[in-house]
């Protein structure tokens, strides 16, 4: 759990800084193995150039004093004593702190330390590859063990197998041994050591911090880029989700419009039968009626008959009329917002013969002719309500603008309603609240005495792209 804990931490934090760590580790990582195996290179080259320098030298000095050593097993107290001088003196006597001369059996043919000469020992594995005609180099620094066991070197010491070859055949006769004091050596070998090191950290150190900026560059830009998108998908989620609702909204106000128009279709038809049927239905019979058919029937009679037919059918196309006079609107495609009001107001006036008070204030000037319907339909709704419920007392139409959003108010001073009495399959009210709704508006009722109020508001841009 630990492990996946840390794993999970790793994973949120920013690309950059990941780099930024893990990258750090791999250059630091990089740099001490490429530095080491610079280092041992340059070690090396640096020690072999030396050794050969040392070794040339004094193969040079020592070469003269030299018998045929392809047959000579043994030097002779005169060798001894011209090498004895030769390496006690001058500047290898002060370079050279040990120097011995080998037979391939591993016989110490001369040593500067008496004791050493005529012993045989083990060849090693330098004396092997000096054997083989090949010099071999070795920096022992202070502290480091020596040939003998548990003896330490006092001083740092380049340590020389070169071989002694034949100059006729070239052959390998013999191997020189000598341990240079090597102070100049290692003063040399640790500046190469710190230039080396130097060098490999500068560079890494400037590729990584080149990467890095690069790196950094590039995860700047991509946490940009993914706040960006997150953000645009947090916008669009929200849209997504705005937008199901409203469809949600949309198909319900339509499946509610729907069964609000077959009772409106029905109560239509109901008005219909009821009022202008009956009248036409009992004109017919009275143009049956004895009055009419009998030949005796005085002139009088007759005339009050076909009167009161007249009467009847008058009536009958008088209701025809109100009944359409509420379904057909009046041209309000290009009347303004104030026309349109005024011509509600004025409608309602004529037929109901009451009073109405309207009030306009800065009303816009452009209305999608959706939104004209809307309101032209709100008010003259709300005001019939308001002279059947309330008797026409108080009634007022008052239009205001908040914002983008454009509001009409339709009160009566009656006596009021309890809105829980409102039946959710109310015609006029349920359909005033789906067609309102449906254009993204709000519809609302108070009805707390004295008098109703019912407001709506629509929002002009909205509407316009609706």
């Amino acid at each position: 759990m630990r492990a996946r804990d840390l794993i999970d931490r790793w994973n949120g934090q920013p690309l950059a800084k990941q780099f930024l760590l893990a990258g750090g580790i791999v250059a630091a990582s990089a740099m001490v193995a490429v530095g080491a195996f610079v280092t041992s290179l340059i070690e090396d080259a640096v020690t072999r150039n030396s050794a050969a320098t040392t070794a040339l030298y004094v193969d040079s000095v020592i070469a003269p004093l030299l018998p045929d050593m392809q047959t000579t097993r043994v030097l002779d107290d005169a060798v001894a004593r011209a090498l004895d001088e030769t390496l006690g003196q001058g500047a290898l006597g002060n370079r050279l702190l040990a120097f011995r001369l080998w037979r391939a059996d591993g016989t110490v043919l001369y040593s500067n330390d008496a004791e050493m000469v005529g012993k045989r020992v083990a060849v090693n594995d330098e004396l092997k590859t000096a054997f083989d005609g090949k010099m071999v180099a070795r920096f022992k620094p202070v502290g480091d063990p020596g040939d003998e066991a548990d003896e330490t070197t006092e001083t740092p010491l380049l340590r020389i197998y070169n071989p002694v070859l034949q100059p006729w055949s070239g052959q390998v006769v013999a191997v020189s041994e000598f341990h240079e004091v090597a102070y100049d050596f290692e003063d040399s070998l640790h500046r190469a050591r710190l230039l080396t090191w130097f060098a490999v950290a500068a560079f890494t150190l400037a590729f990584f911090v080149a990467l890095s900026a690069i790196v950094m560059r590039g995860g700047r830009t991509i946490e940009k880029q993914r706040l960006a998108l997150k953000q645009r998908v947090d916008e669009l989620s929200a849209l997504l989700s705005q937008n199901e609702t409203l469809r949600s909204r949309l198909q319900q106000a339509s499946q509610r419009a729907t069964a609000l128009n077959e009772k409106m279709l029905r109560r239509i038809g109901a008005d219909l039968h009821d009022g202008p049927a009956q009248l036409v239905a009992y004109a017919s019979l009275r143009l049956d009626s004895d009055l009419l058919t009998r030949p005796s029937t005085s002139m009088a009679a007759r005339e009050r008959e076909i009167a009161a037919i007249k009467a009847s059918l008058d009536e009958a196309m008088h209701e025809i009329r109100t009944i359409c006079s509420g379904l057909v609107l009046p041209q309000i495609e290009t009347a303004s917002l104030a026309e349109i009001l005024e011509r509600c107001v004025h409608a309602h006036r004529q037929r109901t013969g009451s009073a109405v008070d309207l009030s306009l204030s800065d009303p816009p000037e452009r209305l999608p002719p959706s939104a004209k319907i809307c309101i032209y339909r709100f008010v003259q709704e709300a005001l019939n309500n308001a002279y059947r419920h309330g008797g026409g007392v108080g009634q007022r139409v008052v239009q205001s603008v908040d914002g983008d959003r454009v509001r009409i108010e339709v009160g009566d001073g009656g006596p009021g309603f309890d809105l829980s009495e409102i039946r959710p399959t109310s015609i006029g009210l349920a359909g005033l609240r789906e067609r309102i709704e449906s254009l993204g508006g709000t519809f609302e009722i108070d009805g707390a005495a004295p008098g109703t109020v019912v407001r709506m508001s629509l929002g002009i841009k909205e509407v316009g792209e609706a």
